[in-house]
């Protein structure tokens, strides 16, 4: 059948139930569509009866928050679908109100299909069912016009299906902070405002469940601080993180598709308290395992050190409206619908108090947030030097040695080329005193550009007749060796860059090892070079030697091996 790139999987089961079918649903919705898939929550519903169908609302209860988890983390067995769990149609007990009469809401990527795991009597295509889903499906979400739809039972299950739902409810995976013990079946309260903080580097399932869960809590604000610039130095492979505007982007299309009724505030995390720490008007803060004790933390510093008359505001830059090129109070998408969404650019925020007179007259702390802790998901498919956790840094370690863009279409050599630069020192034949030499040019930008323009031309000159050897001689691949290959501008030489990176502290330790240099000395010659961000931005593929040996040989291996694809 052909794949989709879109769709909408309307699940009807009893959450029960429906948890152990789960894993197979997904894979047959998986065989359908190969990039966004949708999910929408109706347990209980009926596609055979007489009348059509209605969206009702459904209860939050820990249960529904577990099922959520459970879903994102079976999400990960896919990795080519973007998985996102609607949940304008979840309520929290205080907010259980009729949905606004003939509301269809717009989704970034319109369903070119609707799925449901919904079992006709016969486990037929039953034609009349496929209707009531289809007009059910657009009287919900913006569909493409020629929607198609598919009854996945029994593509996922054989056999009939348990009549009783299992003993054992889903593991819990949510725990509010408060000491009352919870039920499946126990309503989750709802809140005013809230906020949740973290990188959201490639946003993925692990993420969707905090905010998920900061989504239904929510019925009015949310605010998500995004980590930049200071925090995230301590980052692993930094050099890959995506740039903090493209990580909003994703971000913000995520949260206004899952529930647009929120109004969000996307600002920049500079600090490990953000705004939790001073905002009056926040009531809970969604953490997870690792981030609970700097939830704690929050707590600490909003009952010790907000300042009276109303000087919060200024504890904290990232407060106040959203400037993206202008003042944007909310989000219109092509679509035309007006989407409940604000976003902070860096260094574009303007301050705006949001104390009322009773607060601003206070001399006290703020209360305390509420915190719900959030379990972490495990990754199964970890690798020996990768976090057991679903983690951006996973990520990261795994786009070693894959190409990140296209290589240069054409090069000076008719051969494929590519050439491999690294933060070390470049190396010579041993008839330079390098020790001396660099102490006399690198911090001297005058001498160090003597010396460059006397040899980059000879060494460009050698590796071309080294080249053209080495088409003589029928070789397929030529490696160029070159620490300062970008600063001489050779790039153009090449079709493709291979850059090794490692953490600053980690290059200043081994050039002190390695030449007996003084972390002084150390710290200049790397700051003559250009930094590791900027060489994977100019970089085709990147390595790293932080781990063990057998690791980077490992990166290597694959690496090449990638290459010899793509070069037949």
């Amino acid at each position: 059948m052909a794949l989709f790139r879109s769709g909408l999987l309307v699940l009807t089961t009893p959450l029960a139930s429906l948890a152990p079918r789960l894993a197979p649903i997904l894979t047959s919705a998986a065989r359908l569509v190969n990039h966004t898939l949708y999910v929408h929550l109706q347990p209980g519903m009926s596609l055979e009866g007489p009348a059509q169908p209605q969206s009702s609302p459904v209860h939050a209860t820990f249960e529904v928050l577990d099922f959520i988890t459970h879903l994102y983390a079976g999400a990960n067995m896919h990795t080519n679908l973007d998985i996102r769990i609607l949940l304008t149609n979840i309520r929290t007990k205080n907010t259980f109100l009729p949905p606004p009469a003939s509301s269809v809401q717009n989704l970034a990527h319109p369903p070119e299909v609707v799925l449901t795991d919904f079992q006709t009597l016969d486990g037929s295509q039953y034609n009349p069912v496929k209707q009531q889903l289809e007009r059910y499906a657009t009287s919900c979400y913006s569909c493409c016009p020629q929607l198609s739809s598919v009854l996945l039972y029994p593509d996922y299950e054989h056999g009939e299906p348990p009549v009783e739902p299992p003993v054992d409810p889903l593991p819990s995976t949510i725990r509010p902070s408060y000491p009352v013990a919870r039920s499946p079946k126990q309503p989750v309260r709802g809140y005013s405002r809230g906020a949740l903080g973290g990188t959201f580097d490639r946003l993925h399932n692990a993420h969707k469940v905090l905010l998920s869960v900061a989504c239904i809590l929510a019925q009015e604000q949310l605010v998500v601080g995004v980590a930049d610039k200071d925090l995230l130095k301590s980052k692993l492979l930094p050099e890959l993180l995506q740039p903090y505007t493209e990580r909003v982007e994703h971000l913000s299309e995520f949260l206004v598709d899952i529930k647009p009724s929120l109004t969000f505030d996307i600002i920049p995390l500079l600090d490990p308290y953000g705004p939790a720490g001073s905002d009056p008007s926040l009531e809970f803060l969604v953490v997870s395992e690792e981030t609970y004790r700097g939830g704690m933390a929050v707590n600490r510093f909003r009952l010790e050190n907000v300042t009276p008359g109303g000087d919060w505001q200024r504890e904290w830059m990232g407060m106040g409206k959203a400037v993206v090129g202008g003042l944007l109070e909310m989000y219109h998408d092509p679509r035309g619908e007006k989407r409940g969404l604000k976003v902070v650019e860096r260094g574009k925020e303007e301050l705006v108090p949001r104390l009322s007179s009773e607060a601003s007259s206070t001399s006290g702390g703020l209360e305390e947030l509420a915190l719900y802790q959030i379990q972490l998901l495990k990754d199964l498919n970890h690798k020996e030097n990768e976090e057991d956790k679903v983690s951006s840094s996973s990520f990261r370690q795994r786009m070693l040695g894959k190409l990140l863009r296209p290589p240069h279409e054409t090069a000076r050599s008719p051969c494929p080329l590519l050439c491999l630069c690294h933060l070390d020192i470049l190396l010579k034949d041993g008839t330079i005193n390098r020790k001396i030499l660099g102490s006399r040019v690198f911090g001297n930008k005058k001498q160090l550009k003597m010396l460059t323009d006397i040899m980059w031309p000879i060494i460009a000159k050698l590796a071309r007749e080294e080249m053209d050897l080495a088409v003589a001689e029928g070789k397929r691949v030529c490696v160029i060796e070159a620490a300062m290959l970008l600063e001489a501008g050779w790039q153009n030489m090449v079709h493709e860059v291979w850059t090794i990176v490692i953490p600053e502290t980690e290059a200043v330790r081994r050039i002190v090892q390695r030449d007996g240099l003084s972390e002084a000395a150390a710290q200049s010659r790397l700051q003559s070079q250009m930094s590791g961000q900027q060489l994977v931005d100019q970089s085709h593929v990147v390595l790293s030697t932080l781990w063990e040996p057998h690791i980077t040989q490992r990166q290597v291996e694959e690496a090449w091996a990638l290459l010899q694809k793509r070069i037949h």
